[in-house]
């Protein structure tokens, strides 16, 4: 159930096993207060085993704090139950007695959970179901943009080869489920035919972009060809790059395209160049969920789009040969150095950091804090 990722959402349940004298018992742990945008703030796990028979009063007990909460009335932009914890002083322990309050019970001391340790959580590749015989087939869709002709195929081989359904995931992917195994190079074989490939580039399958300027009001840049775009650069630059990598594309500060927890995140902005304004990226580095939750540091460096691919692929190759020599992964790379130092890297040169210019006044209506 990670793959929802409970640490940046209002609420997050995760299942795990408890131990009892009649046998496992299967539960959740519950997080609350997770967000992203202009103010980022990753959800606070409860000490609380949250029974299967527990969870709708429990919800129902959340939602009914958010509900009678003065605090997160006064602002539209403010209303989320991160806020709680934000700016009005709340912490794991008040929270829970508020909720105890609520639904009039109280509630197990958590299970003991590890945390996954993965990159990504998108599901593209074979894998095996928990039901005997059976597998489902992710296929990487680029930027999240599939055309009328590939789901018409999609359908097809869901029903053809499985059992017709499909799902998306929280990565912008889409799965067909219920494969028998016999069936399963059938469809990762159609779906690549199709422009779906199974096993996509490092950068193919770890670029997620936000609505751009295309669809959505709020944003400040385009983001969906330009990640089409940045993708097939980085993929003919550095080819064969085989680290799991998250590059997130948001067209402005509010994050739908979560940059702050990717390994380069990259945050829509206006630059003018030769007396004209251009879309331009500001980059944060060394986000991460799980085992590794961090938020990506912003590290004072921006630059106009069509400058991007020459930067990430500076780093990237500073990275390689780092590598080469220490085996370290992407992400203690970036752990490792400096904001100056990988704020020099992406522009090839020692410079002064730079503003994030973000906006002076409230967040439009609509989108949240």
């Amino acid at each position: 159930m990670w793959c929802s990722y409970p640490e940046i959402n209002d609420i997050g349940l995760t299942a795990l096993k408890r131990k009892r004298a009649s046998g496992d018992e299967i539960g959740f742990s519950i997080r609350v207060g997770g967000g992203l945008s202009t103010n980022p703030h990753f959800a606070r796990r409860l000490n609380a085993f949250v029974a299967r028979d527990q969870v709708i009063p429990v919800l129902k007990g959340v939602a009914e704090i958010f509900r009678g909460s003065d605090e997160l009335r006064e602002s539209r932009e403010r209303a989320r139950l991160k806020f709680l914890f934000l700016r009005q002083g709340w912490d794991e322990d008040s929270f829970l007695a508020e909720l105890h309050s609520r639904i009039g019970f109280r509630l197990d001391q958590a299970e003991p959970e590890d945390a996954p340790a993965d990159t990504l959580r998108d599901h593209v590749g074979v894998h095996q179901q928990k039901q005997p015989g059976l597998y489902y087939v992710g296929a990487s869709v680029l930027r999240g943009r599939v055309t009328a002709s590939q789901l018409r195929a999609a359908a097809n081989i869901a029903e053809e080869f499985g059992s017709g359904d499909l799902r998306t995931t929280s990565m912008q992917n889409l799965l067909i489920i219920n494969v028998p195994k016999k069936n399963v190079v059938a469809v990762a074989d159609w779906l690549n035919l199709h422009g779906l490939p199974t096993e996509g580039s490092s950068f193919h399958r770890g670029t997620v972009a936000c609505t751009g300027t295309e669809f959505c009001k709020l944003a400040i840049t385009e983001t969906k060809d330009f990640a089409r775009w940045l993708t097939e650069e980085l993929d003919e630059r550095l080819p064969g790059f085989d680290e799991q990598l998250k590059l997130h594309v948001t067209g402005c500060p509010n994050s739908c395209g979560q940059h702050w927890i990717a390994d380069i995140g990259l945050e829509g902005k206006k630059l003018k160049v030769d007396g004209r304004m251009v879309d331009a990226y500001y980059f944060c580095v060394g986000g991460g969920v799980g085992q590794f939750q961090q938020f990506a540091r912003p590290v004072g460096y921006r630059c106009a789009s069509t400058e991007v691919p020459d930067a990430i692929s500076r780093l990237l190759r500073k990275f390689n040969q780092n590598r080469s020599e220490s085996g370290e992964n992407l992400r203690q790379f970036l752990q490792r150095h400096s904001t100056d130092q990988i704020r020099g890297w992406l522009a090839g040169e020692l410079v002064a950091a730079a503003a994030r210019d973000l906006p002076s006044g409230q967040v439009p209506h609509g989108v949240e804090g």
